[in-house]
């Protein structure tokens, strides 16, 4: 697979003037440039930092930042005052600017030269000043912005970069994605529907219906010859029963008819140009030859572990969720997945939430090599049906879901400890059993409070200051919940954001 990161890059623009003379400019030049060639080789960042020469007047701070915007490669600025910057001379270059913005509050030299600093080091060495000039400025302009403060070769400095950059190729993945939905969403449902054109101007995604019929006219076309590669593929790539390999069985016969819905899919989406997709078991489950025999659960897991978003019963929100979680994931190691609160368990202090679905749970999560088997599904169509079966991976995870409050968009973030489950003879999906922090009792409930969906989009390696980051740009609330919640301190929270939000929209 290729890098997701590749296509990307990230600009570099140093703050200065011209006060200070010309041996000024050059010095600060060298040094931005050595700083660049550093950033690229520490092998921290996922994206490639570009140096885009030092702004020395508003005019060049101005024509720098238009050309960011301009630029499809570019998914974001990094900013750095190396000497006093007069933030003025920034006004019109930040009004302007539509990609995300970093500051960077670091220095070229790690530690005051005690013995040997003189006023020349003092004027070119300014970053404590000219940083400060650099922020006051975007506060007053209300510049959303991550600030990361700290040594510029420093692991934690880097790895601040890195989350932000992570966002920032989500971000930028976001802004041109198609989500389609076959069929609309589960009647009656009201989560996991929403704004969709308040989505697309706050978010960047477009959300378009797609029926069955369309759907089924690439699955007229498939290659018989097509569908036995697939799934000789899936034998190969997932454990199984050897008699699943009888061709004369109804259970081999699922699993083919499984990978001719996968390839049908994966043509419609290509053709479309499509990022995501969601399904609804009340439009694909007719049998009259003309629509899936089952639910194409088996192809939505394998289909987002390569990528593309997915959300179950049309919800379209939690398709393009997880196709940025996938992005902003990409190179990390334990994975990512749709997941859906089924079943509480309590038991004390271990009491938990069986995340699963009836099949779609996505194959990066799981802790051993999947399952490949057939069972009957009674959910939509009464019909046996492919799947894979797996548990997660045992560890702290984050799981997010975006809600539509109808005057605005709330991120609602909770950090998860994913454990391990016992066996479930009698119910062969895959899953996952996780604890929400800090404990079920206030978990659960400062997520019903918020409004949270079933759905989530889930991480293992992404953190809450990814989400800050996306929250930040996204210009959406967000709210956490981890170990340090407590309901009355969050039940504030919320009250709080509802003010602002409405003072912000009627000032708006």
């Amino acid at each position: 697979m290729n890098n997701v990161f590749d296509q990307y890059e990230v600009w570099f623009v140093t703050g200065a003037q011209l006060l200070y003379g010309g041996d000024a400019v050059i010095a600060v030049d060298a040094h931005s440039n050595e700083m660049v060639n550093g950033l690229n080789e520490s092998g921290k960042l996922p994206v490639k930092v570009v140096y885009k020469g030092t702004a020395n007047s508003s005019k060049e701070v101005e024509a720098v930042f238009k050309a960011a915007n301009n630029d499809d490669k570019c998914v974001g600025v990094i900013t750095w005052m190396h000497t006093f910057s007069p933030a003025k001379m920034w006004i019109h270059g930040l009004q302007q600017l539509k990609k995300p913005l970093l500051h960077l509050h670091t220095q070229f030299n790690k530690e005051i030269p005690w013995d040997t600093m003189d006023m020349d080091f003092m004027n070119l060495n300014q970053s404590a000043h000219g940083d400060r000039e650099f922020g006051h400025i975007c506060t007053r302009m209300r510049i959303r912005r991550k600030v990361v403060v700290g040594y510029w070769k420093e692991e934690e400095t880097l790895h601040k970069i890195a989350v932000w950059m992570r966002v920032c190729a989500g971000w930028a993945d976001s802004q041109d994605m198609l989500i389609i939905r076959f069929g609309d969403q589960m009647n009656n449902v009201a989560v996991t529907d929403g704004d969709k054109v308040e989505a697309e101007q706050r978010m960047g995604y477009h959300v378009d219906y797609c029926p069955a019929s369309e759907l089924m006219e690439y699955h007229k076309d498939i290659k018989n010859a097509d569908v036995d590669a697939l799934v000789a593929t899936y034998f190969n790539d997932y454990d199984h029963d050897a008699s699943l390999e009888d061709k004369s069985t109804e259970a081999y016969q699922k699993v083919w008819n499984a990978a001719k819905a996968e390839l049908a899919l994966r043509a419609i989406l290509k053709a479309k140009g499509a990022k995501g997709f969601t399904t609804n078991f009340d439009d694909l489950g007719q049998t009259d030859g003309s629509y899936f025999d089952q639910i194409p659960g088996l192809a939505s897991q394998r289909l987002m572990a390569e990528g593309y978003g997915f959300g179950a019963e049309g919800d379209w929100k939690s398709a393009a969720l997880y196709r940025t979680v996938w992005v902003m994931n990409q190179g990390l190691p334990k994975g990512c997945s749709f997941l859906e609160d089924y079943t509480l368990h309590f038991d004390g202090e271990k009491s938990a939430i069986l995340q699963a679905h009836m099949l779609e749970v996505c194959p990066l999560i799981a802790e051993q090599k999947p399952r490949l088997e057939v069972h009957r599904l009674s959910i939509g169509i009464d019909s046996e049906t492919a799947r894979l079966v797996f548990t997660s991976k045992q560890g702290e995870g984050v799981a997010a879901t975006v809600v539509d409050l109808g005057n605005r968009f709330r991120l609602i973030v909770n950090v998860v400890d994913c454990i391990k489950s016992k066996k479930l003879p009698k119910l062969p999906v895959a899953s996952a059993l996780w604890i929400p922090q800090p404990n079920l009792e206030v978990g659960a409930g400062a997520w019903i409070l918020a409004g949270g969906t079933h759905h989530t989009s889930f991480s293992y390696d992404l953190t809450t200051e990814y989400w800050e980051d996306y929250a930040e740009i996204a210009g959406i609330e967000m709210v956490v919940i981890d170990k340090n919640t407590t309901i009355p301190e969050f039940k504030k929270e919320l009250r709080m954001n509802e003010v602002y939000y409405m003072l912000n929209k009627a000032l708006c």
